[in-house]
């Protein structure tokens, strides 16, 4: 999920009750609860690298664990500071209180990025296997409006009350009620993602082919919207769902796996030793590949099709590498941003693996 939501959340945590846990756990909980975001750093070298590292070691039991105890030994050694700076006496802060917050928070965040189709690595540094849930999108606007519902209404309705005299009341409920939505949420959408599943199983468009296998995944907001993406020997099949209207909608795409033939084969042989594709091959669940001859040289782009918005042809997740025509690498890039699909038509020869 995105930081917004992650700091939401972890403020929902502290007015839920864990501010009676120890002091400054409304701070520890704001850091912890994107600490493992910190890997961010990683995209100072490359996209790709940081494709390499995101939601690595940072975002797996055993990262999020040591970054909850790090942060509690900061906030303790800060606090502490700070009082012998001013000459008062130390705060009773124990440490222990303070890294079980601290874990919650980080633990947090493990969890929500979990829910979405990114993924995690949760058992690194033992395993570098993937996993997720399915249900969320990255960005959530109907969780966000909720959450921020949840603190800010119960702080309107504490001000209005106290202008009129009444007695002070207290915030938790809202906080309660956002984090209890959150979980209803996760529900809802994961019944919602069984009954796509169920049928994405049924449909028979897929001709005589195996299935090799299938995955839906979500769309923003709407939790009866989904994208169904199924895998043959062949071809992909992306197939949009509607859980509230007849199922299946006219907009099935089709992605042919035409493998390379002749001289063709060794550019995509070239392109597959570059790190770039390495990386990104780890990292997708449905990757397509599409390859241009040009006078130049070559060029072959890869996309993850989890990714693909059914409603539109644009998506992101893809790499490109480019190559001169001794096969050289001149250029290879991993992008997150929305890319145009390649046209069927132009004056560029085109072949799809």
């Amino acid at each position: 999920m995105e930081n917004l939501t992650h700091t939401l959340v972890g403020v929902a945590l502290s007015q839920a009750g864990l501010k009676k846990v120890t002091p400054y756990a409304t701070l520890s909980l704001i850091l912890s609860s994107n600490l493992p975001d910190i890997d961010v750093v990683t995209r100072m070298e490359s996209t790709a690298n940081y494709l390499k590292y995101h939601r690595g070691i940072t975002h797996s039991f055993v990262g999020v664990t040591v970054l909850g105890f790090a942060l509690a030994v900061a906030v303790w050694g800060a606090v502490h500071l700070a009082a012998k700076i001013r000459r008062r006496p130390p705060p009773n802060l124990k440490i222990l209180p303070l890294f079980l917050v601290c874990w919650v928070g980080t633990a947090s965040h493990l969890l929500l990025d979990f829910t979405n189709s990114y993924g995690v690595r949760p058992f690194l540094p033992f395993s570098g296997r993937w996993i997720a849930w399915d249900v969320m999108y990255v960005f959530d606007p109907i969780l966000l409006l909720a959450l921020l519902g949840g603190l800010i209404l119960p702080a309107l309705f504490r001000l209005i009350s106290e202008e009129v005299g009444a007695k002070k009341s207290e915030r938790r409920w809202g906080a309660v009620a956002a984090l209890v939505f959150l979980i209803a949420w996760w529900g809802l959408r994961d019944v919602a993602h069984r009954r796509a599943l169920e049928m994405l199983e049924d449909r028979s468009s897929y001709g005589p082919e195996t299935v090799i296998s299938r995955g839906v995944f979500p769309s923003p907001a709407n939790p009866f919207f989904w994208n169904g993406i199924v895998e043959t020997p062949s071809a992909f099949y992306s197939v949009p769902l509607n859980l509230l209207d007849s199922g299946f909608t006219d907009t099935l795409r089709v992605f042919r796996k035409r493998p390379p033939q002749g001289k063709l084969i060794p550019v995509f042989a070239a392109a597959e030793k570059t790190q770039t594709f390495q990386i990104f091959s780890d990292f997708a669940r449905y990757p397509w590949s599409v390859g241009f001859n040009d006078p130049e040289g070559f060029k072959v782009e890869v996309r993850d099709l989890r990714f693909l918005p059914a409603t539109r042809d644009r998506q992101g997740f893809i790499i490109t590498i480019e190559l001169d025509r001794n096969l050289a690498v001149v250029r290879e890039e991993f992008a997150f941003d929305s890319q145009p699909l390649p046209s069927m038509g132009g004056s560029r020869r085109r072949w799809i693996r």
